[in-house]
């Protein structure tokens, strides 16, 4: 949350509706804090091209599936729009640099870049000195 209120200015943030529905899910304990949070940050459409990448990356043992949702449409959405960095704290699918050189092969097979998929404190810059 402190990297959300110091840094997330210096970022054109973006969203897709499974974000949404992540968020919303009555499991998620800080859903009304976290929606509020997104609210006036683009929202990238769940587009034909993001559903057959997130199929490739579950088919290919990338990411986990269900491909319809997750882990692997997060991925997919953000490689369709050119995104250049994927925040998570997810460490276990997403944030690991262990499926980085996979991720990237299925993508450049496709003729994708994958966005660079991190935790945000990755992108945390230090204050003038």
């Amino acid at each position: 949350m402190e990297w959300w209120a110091a840094h997330r200015a210096r970022f054109r943030a973006c969203i897709s509706n499974e974000v949404v529905a992540e968020l919303s899910a009555p499991a998620f304990a800080g859903a009304t804090a976290a929606l509020r949070m997104l609210q006036g940050l683009d929202n990238l459409e769940l587009s034909p091209e993001s559903r057959q990448l997130a199929q490739v990356l579950v088919d290919e043992k990338v990411m986990p599936g269900p491909a319809v949702s997750g882990d692997a449409m997060h991925v997919a959405v953000a490689t369709v729009y050119q995104m250049d960095y994927l925040l998570s704290w997810n460490v276990r699918h997403l944030a690991n640099i262990n499926k980085r050189m996979h991720l990237i092969n299925i993508c450049t097979r496709l003729g994708s870049t994958p966005p660079q998929i991190i935790t945000p404190d990755l992108l945390w810059e230090a204050p003038d000195e």
